[in-house]
């Protein structure tokens, strides 16, 4: 599988970078903020343990049309407050995301940081191949996700 470039999402929040870092690492914060403002994160599918070969996973439930969409790797880069690397495989069997196979296509998703004194920066990019219709519909999703956070920030 192919790793070119497909998308990038980013945003300025007026957080300390240990608050954003915490948000992104911390399992229970990802769980409270990691979907579409729309959607909420399936109870307890959410892990981050935030160290090289550490375990990620997230579970989203999408009731308009009774799926789960599963989300799962591990993380290969992790430098504090500054960048976060991890895979990301996606299935919406809820069997395989019990599974966890490892071996399956996945995307590799790309997290900095930034420091910016009162406030903090993040980037997502994702790498990995999907068609060019989808990569806009994908980009504008990481955004809302964005917009999850915001809110999870603000509270």
């Amino acid at each position: 599988m192919k790793h070119d470039f497909l998308y990038s999402v980013e945003r300025e929040v007026a957080v300390s970078i240990d608050t954003l870092w915490h948000a992104f690492t911390d399992t229970d914060a990802l769980q409270a903020w990691y979907h579409p403002t729309m959607l909420n994160a399936l109870a307890g599918a959410t892990l981050s343990e935030a160290h090289v070969d550490g375990k990620w996973q997230c579970a989203i439930e999408v009731p308009m049309d009774g799926s789960v969409h599963c989300f799962y790797g591990r993380y290969t880069a992790v430098e504090p407050k500054k960048y976060l690397e991890h895979t990301m495989h996606y299935t919406v069997n809820l069997h395989e995301f019990e599974e966890r196979d490892e071996s399956t296509p996945f995307h590799i998703v790309k997290i900095e940081f930034e420091d910016r004194g009162d406030k903090s920066f993040v980037r997502w990019a994702q790498y990995g191949e999907m068609p060019e219709a989808q990569i806009e519909m994908t980009r504008q999703g990481m955004s809302n996700y964005l917009d999850s956070l915001e809110q999870f920030l603000a509270n």
